[in-house]
């Protein structure tokens, strides 16, 4: 079925129909929901040609992959993705993944807005003073940060979770157990996701006269063998720490097996609080102790992100709205006072 036998059968305009489709504000809501339920009825898609030409949209969403022999594939970046896909396919959006190496995404992004290949793009991983949030608000095109790149709220579109305050009511309840030397096993250290989580562990300790020792915070790649070697080198330190913070599941993973190989039992002799994306395939209860979370989804999050770039792509959404989403604390078996005197 093509555009002009779809616009018989609903006894709307061609244009009315296209708009619908595109989801141009100026389309009743109503009328939008019955064009794209008769669309998937029917089988419709427009011609991805006829669709630039006629509405002068490219129906994708762009993202730039920095990929090289230094780059993992990231599960929580796949999770993010299967979010966003799944808000995608619901609105007849598709994905544009551009890998690149880090020494050419400028480059990139311009191409991507100069070629009109995409009609907005999602940022992702931003570090304190980004330059990549100068360069889209520069080329016009619409965006959304997932994270942020400070504190404040610079001028630009963002969805956030509260990093700084999860990892402060993770440590707080550490503190209350008893607990003062904490380690944290954190993300890379130049992304503001793990700057703020440094940041509210430090802050809860420092409310009991207590610093966060650097040699307790181990940055870098969230995977189960960065957790392996970081808690291996705190455990087997001279003042090893009754507990200690994950920034991942997969982290907690090396964690608990480092705490195994030695010998320490949980809670007992180790408490673990860690951040959980909600992964299908990994869950904290199922751990051999259960562990204690801050949870938010990760892939609640990408869907989010794909609704709001649909609104901005439409201009339902405009200026730079800032989103943070509270972060749960969830007490399991993981947590309890420390065995022996600090």
């Amino acid at each position: 079925m093509n555009l002009k036998q779809l616009a018989q059968t609903l006894g709307l305009s061609q244009t009315t129909v296209s708009r619908a489709l595109n989801g141009y504000p100026e389309v009743a809501k109503e009328t939008r929901e019955r064009v794209v339920a008769a669309a998937r009825r029917h089988g419709y898609r427009p011609n991805p040609s006829a669709l630039r030409l006629a509405t002068g949209k490219a129906g994708m969403i762009g993202s730039v992959i920095p990929t090289g022999a230094s780059v993992d594939i990231d599960p929580h970046f796949i999770e993010f993705l299967s979010g966003l896909g799944d808000f995608a396919r619901s609105r007849d959006l598709d994905l544009a993944l551009s890998p690149t190496s880090r020494e050419d995404e400028e480059t990139t992004y311009r191409r991507l807005v100069a070629n009109r290949q995409v009609d907005a793009i999602y940022l992702s991983s931003p570090r304190t003073g980004d330059s990549r949030i100068a360069l889209l608000d520069e080329l016009g095109i619409p965006f959304i940060v997932h994270g942020r790149a400070d504190d404040l709220d610079l001028g630009y579109p963002y969805l956030d979770i509260d990093n700084r305050q999860a990892f402060f009511d993770a440590a707080r309840l550490m503190i209350q157990m008893g607990h003062k030397r904490i380690a944290l096993v954190n993300g890379n250290g130049d992304e503001t996701f793990a700057i703020h989580r440094a940041r509210g562990t430090a802050e809860a300790l420092a409310e009991i006269g207590v610093e966060l020792e650097p040699q307790l915070v181990s940055n870098g790649p969230m995977t189960e063998e960065k957790g392996y070697r970081s808690a291996h080198e705190f455990l087997t330190s001279r003042k090893p720490p009754t507990g200690i913070l994950c920034s991942s599941l997969l982290l907690a993973l090396g964690v608990v097996r480092a705490a195994n190989d030695l010998g320490l039992a949980l809670p007992g002799d180790l408490s673990i609080i860690s951040h959980d994306d909600v992964f299908p395939y990994l869950r904290p209860d199922s751990f051999p102790v259960p562990l204690s979370t801050t949870r938010s989804s990760i892939r609640s999050a990408g869907s989010r992100i794909g609704e709001r770039l649909a609104a901005r792509i439409a201009g339902d959404e405009t200026g730079p709205v800032g989103e943070v989403w509270p972060v749960e604390l969830i007490v399991r078996g993981s947590v309890a006072p420390p065995a022996r005197s600090q």
